[in-house]
Formats: structure tokens, sequence, C-alpha cells
């Protein structure tokens, strides 16, 4: 469908601003509220991304002749020789694996980011060609904030490269690209500001139709829509924090405390507006705390007692175990310590989490990682015990490979489950506590 598209733009290029007289819209808008099809919205998976990278697609080349496609009277399936027959089966064997793989998904995912790039290209090609007037008549601001409302970087670009005068109009809120970006949490809209070539002053001085700053969109709670993305009422209030510290460091310092109609700054706008989500962030962390607590504290009494319970027994005249000259024995010491130790630590920094203050500026530094330790070190505890348990039974069935082996790999069973459930959480706060950041700062210049 794409390419289809692409080959009538390219031949009718008028046609990417005709208005539809039933939706009373046209072609250009219809791609600013598709974001879904440019890269910029794409969510992959560290590996996806890698394949994506490697698929290698061919070049799209425009054409006005007229095309002809072949079609064969019976399929290779069909057909009665069998080298053919064969081949047809072997493809139809690589089509379902990497269907099954996923890697047929990337491929069309991908085919479709290059025609969505070479529409958008053609679009604005034609659009720079109009004069103002005719600019309006096809709705082009319109498109243009529609674009940043959902994020479309690239078509972002192309509409500034193919009509500069855009970067300063604005919405019906009176916002202009930025504002509206910050507004609608688009960090990648944001993140162009430090692509411009130009000043930055001039944008970030700006105030809407209700004299709110950049900074006071920015202390405004985000949309439910933006919210939902991010797992934990601690890690959104957390992301709102981040968010409003970002845009205060680039914004006037003289802008930090002007008031908007209602007579608000900045700071009391936020903290009104995130009360709920404060109580909420609150809730969650102290019932994350809560069930992690319990879980250390049976696994320090469980390792408390396998150190005076060794396999094997003690010699009754001097109280030495019996095995501790064993290599076996020597693990079970070590990680039932480290698991000790580790579920220890584990239990106080979740304490600390529930005897902390909960102050706003709590959640986006100290909180996090105070859960990051708390959770790693369970992580650790957990996986230590499974050690622990493992080089038991190996003292008690001296080396029966056959039984220690299966013992071995159902005790995997919990540490998976553990990495599964809780180890995405744990990436998750530490890149959001300690990452590189919401924006772009090192983004190359486009404009």
């Amino acid at each position: 469908m794409p390419d289809i598209v692409f080959d009538f733009l390219h031949r009718f290029p008028c046609m990417a601003t005709k208005t539809d007289d039933v939706l009373k819209s046209n072609a250009l808008i219809r791609l600013s509220t598709s974001p879904q099809i440019f890269p910029s919205a794409s969510r992959l998976a560290f590996w996806e991304q890698f394949f994506c990278t490697c698929i290698c697609s061919q070049p799209i080349v425009a054409s006005n002749d007229t095309v002809r496609i072949y079609v064969p009277a019976q399929s290779l399936r069909e057909s009665k020789n069998i080298v053919l027959q064969v081949l047809s089966q072997l493809q139809a064997f690589a089509k379902n694996l990497f269907t099954f793989l996923g890697i047929k998904q990337i491929y069309d995912l991908k085919k479709i980011h290059i025609y969505s790039d070479k529409i958008l290209r053609c679009m604005c090609e034609y659009i720079s060609t109009l004069d103002y007037e005719e600019q309006l008549k096809a709705s082009v601001p319109a498109a243009f904030h529609s674009a940043v409302k959902n994020g479309t970087v690239e078509f972002i670009m192309e509409m500034i490269k193919a009509c500069p005068h855009v970067i300063i109009c604005t919405d019906e809120n009176s916002r202009t690209l930025f504002m509206s970006s910050i507004a609608n949490r688009q960090e990648k809209v944001v993140s162009l500001i430090y692509g411009l070539e130009a000043s930055r002053s001039g944008f970030v001085s700006l105030i809407d139709s209700s004299g709110n700053t950049m900074l006071h969109l920015a202390a405004k709670l985000s949309p439910p829509s933006q919210l939902s993305r991010i797992s934990g009422a601690a890690l959104q209030m957390q992301r709102e924090l981040q968010w409003y510290k970002e845009v205060e460091s680039i914004i006037n310092p003289t802008d930090k405390d002007f008031p908007n109609v209602k007579g608000q700054i900045a700071r009391e706008l936020f903290t009104s507006d995130h009360e709920d989500l404060l109580v909420k962030g609150e809730e969650w962390m102290k019932a994350t705390a809560t069930s992690c607590t319990v879980v250390g504290a049976l696994i320090i009494t469980i390792m408390f007692t396998a150190a005076f319970t060794v396999p094997g027994g003690h010699v009754q005249a001097n109280g030495y175990p019996f095995l501790k000259d064993k290599e076996s024995f020597t693990v079970f010491i070590i990680s039932d310590a480290i698991s000790l130790f580790s579920s220890s630590a584990s239990v106080l920094m979740f304490l600390g989490i529930l005897t902390s203050r909960y102050a706003e500026e709590d959640f986006l530094i100290s909180l996090p990682t105070k859960l990051i330790i708390g959770l790693s070190t369970l992580f650790f505890s957990i996986a230590t015990m499974m050690v622990t348990f493992c080089a038991a039974l190996m003292i008690i069935v001296d080396g029966k490979m056959q039984i220690i082996i299966p013992i071995v790999l159902v005790a995997c069973i919990p540490v998976t489950f553990f990495m599964l459930l809780q180890f995405p959480l744990l990436v998750e706060i530490f890149v959001s506590t300690y990452g590189p950041g919401i924006f772009n700062k090192r983004m190359k210049r486009w404009y």
C-alpha cells in the first residue's frame, strides 16, 4: 500500500493538499496524525533495532513509466518440475521461519519507514512551491501542530526545511513548536531545540494565551497517554520532576517566578497539579517496599538457620563441621554468608523507603536510589540462596551428578522468574535515574 501511495503522489503531487469533501481533511493532515509509520514512534527492543539496522532494503526510485506486472499461469508449487517444487518448499520454510523469529515484521516495518520518508519528502517538495496563502488554505500549520502533538520528529524537521515560517507559527492556544511539545510531553521534539543553529533565546521566553511560560507547561500534569507509558506512580512522579528540572535549565532565570493569568508561578502550579500523583507514588513505593521486606526477612531467617545446621554435622570434641575441607562445603558457607548479608542490606534499604518523608524532591534521586539498591541486593540474595541450597544437596548426595544436575536446573527457576518479573523494572528505574536524561542535548545540527 505505501508504494502505491508514493507512486501516486510522485505522479500527482498536488493531491497532497487536496481536501476531501467528506472527511474535511487532506493527505498532509492524515500523514501528520500517523506517527506509527515513522521511526521516531517505533519502540523496538535492542535486538530488534540491531536487526532493523542490518536488514538491507532496495532503494526506492520513482518512475513515470507505465508499470506492467507479469503474473505466471501457475505457482512454483504447482509446477511439475521437481527442482522448482523444492525451491518452493524452501521458500515457504524460510518465510515461516522469518515470521516466527519476527524478522519479517521488522523488515516490513523498515519498508514502511522508508516509504513514509519518501512520501513525506514528496509532499514537502510540493508544499515548498506554494505561497503563504496557498499553504494556509492547504492546512499546513494545522498539519504541523498535529505532528508536534503526536511527536512525529521526521515530519516536523522536513516541514520546517520546506516552510521555515512554521517554526514560529502558533496553535489555537498561542503556543509555538516547543511550547506545544512540552505541554504534550514529546521529548524528542523538544530535543530539536538543541539542533538549531539559531539562538534558543527566541523560543524560551514566549507565553501562551493563558499567560503560561514553558516552565508553567512543564509544571502541569502530563497527558494520561504519556503517563501510562511509565510503570508505577513513583516513576511517573520522577519523570514529571525530570521534565520540570530540564525545562527549568533552559529558560531564562527571570521567568521562573513569572505568574500566569491565575497568578500562579510554575512551582506552585506543579505542587497543586501533582498532589494526587504524589500520594499515589507514596502508596506504590510503600507497597513495593513492604512486599520486598517480607521476602528479605524470610531469606534472613532461612540463611541464619542454615549457618548453624550445616550438612554432615559437627565433631563433638571441638564443634568443627565434619566436611569443612570439602570444596562444596566452602561454597555452602560463602554463599550462605553472602545471601544473609545482602538480604539484610535489602531489608535495611526497604525500611529506609518506608520511613522516608516522601517530599516531591525525594522522588527524583533519593527514593529511586534506595529502590535500586534494595531490589539489586534482594535479587543477589535470592541467587546466592539457591547456590547455598545446591551446595548443601551436593554434600548430601555425595557427587551423584544424575541427581545434582536436575536439582540445579530446577533451582534456576525462581531466579529466572524474579529476573523476568523484577529485572525490567530495576533496569527502568536505573536508566530513568542515572541515564542520559530526557532530552538529547548532543543532537546534531539539522537546520
